[in-house]
């Protein structure tokens, strides 16, 4: 049976049309379609449901320690309010979940894939002791505000949150709500995602959603917007198979920090560097070059795979993510694509497509 979040409702008041997605009803796009709601984004503000998220919390005195011991980041120095993105992975290197962990007074609080959710909160159960309390927030729902308007309306609504920079958190109020307001995003853009307890989500939403500028955006733009900043899905770029460098994540690695599940291999990697590695991709023609196409060299040896592909609205033009031989990964190098029986020229270009706007 599959799930809904606090927002279903409003979504069909809204003309979304629903999919399954990660076990839930999720809105794919509304009634302008996938293109305009991504360029919207990109110049005003989108509003995205995305409480089929998983969230939890890790309380206690030893709460960084323990999980420093899973991940391949240090944040020992992180101080409350501070976040980072990181990985949880597994003794063969490979990755678990790519996770965002922020730091608060009394431990950590973790915001984790729809689709690894489950995966990760018995993962991180059985691997924090009882010294600790692990707390799923199972029910609570999480928004993302995210474009170049998202500043200006958030200071309407609470100037707290306005203030902060990116990969920072707090823990105010909107019209007497209580909610967790990080700045932080999965489109490249300046934005802040909001969580915020079940029984006044549709409320905080519609308030949102009022302000000018703002427009509901589905799963479709959600991921054409990701593919254009270049940010790795899971299931694609990053799965338990694919390591922290092969994925091009090799800034998470902090020097010194070797005591993480697979850490020889992702070490070694990072020192002598691995025989894959993530690339974009610029699609020398109007047909997508979508995930699974082969990719091949100038002498028809294959030489790697798509991992995502799809339209630009941003450059007109398709583009994919690839993990491809190191050697062909050479930025310039002019590869092919196998779509069906077309044979498709693809350029490798630099990530991300098109530049990150976060408020630092």
């Amino acid at each position: 049976m599959l799930k809904q979040t606090p927002l279903y409702n409003l979504h069909l008041e809204l003309g979304a049309k629903m999919v399954p997605f990660a076990g839930y009803f999720m809105p794919l796009h509304y009634g302008n379609g996938t293109l305009k709601e991504h360029l919207h984004c990109r110049n005003y503000a989108g509003f995205f449901d995305i409480s089929h998220m998983g969230q939890c919390l890790i309380l206690g005195d030893d709460a960084v320690q323990q999980l420093e011991q899973l991940i391949v980041s240090d944040i020992a120095k992180l101080k409350p309010g501070e976040q980072k993105y990181t990985v949880l992975t597994n003794s063969e290197g490979g990755i678990i979940d790519d996770i965002i962990i922020t730091r608060t007074d009394s431990g950590v609080t973790i915001v984790v894939n729809a689709a690894c959710k489950d995966k990760d909160f018995n993962y991180l159960a059985k691997h924090i002791s009882d010294r600790c309390c692990f707390n799923e927030l199972s029910g609570q729902a999480l928004f993302a505000l995210q474009g170049p308007a998202v500043a200006a309306i958030m200071n309407k609504l609470s100037a707290q949150a306005a203030e902060l920079s990116f990969m920072q958190a707090c823990e105010t109020y909107i019209q007497d709500m209580p909610c967790s307001i990080a700045r932080c995003g999965y489109t490249g853009e300046d934005g802040f995602e909001i969580s915020v307890e079940p029984h006044y989500a549709e409320q905080l939403a519609r308030l949102f959603l009022a302000e000018d500028g703002v427009e509901p955006i589905g799963l479709a733009a959600r991921d054409t917007l990701r593919l254009e900043a270049g940010l790795c899905l899971y299931g694609h770029e990053i799965d338990e198979s694919i390591t922290p460098v092969e994925a091009g994540l090799q800034w998470l690695l902090k020097k010194g920090h070797h005591q993480f599940p697979g850490a020889d291999k992702i070490l070694a990697q990072r020192q002598q560097g691995s025989e894959t590695i993530r690339a974009g991709l610029l699609v020398q023609s109007k047909i997508p070059v979508r995930d699974g196409s082969e990719i091949f060299n100038s002498e028809h040896i294959a030489v790697g795979h798509v991992t995502s592909g799809g339209f630009s609205p941003r450059l007109g033009q398709p583009i994919a993510m690839a993990l491809l031989t190191r050697t062909a990964a050479s930025l310039g190098n002019t590869l092919y694509a196998k779509v069906r029986s077309h044979r498709i020229a693809v350029t490798v270009t630099p990530l991300p497509f098109v530049p990150h706007r976060y408020f630092k």
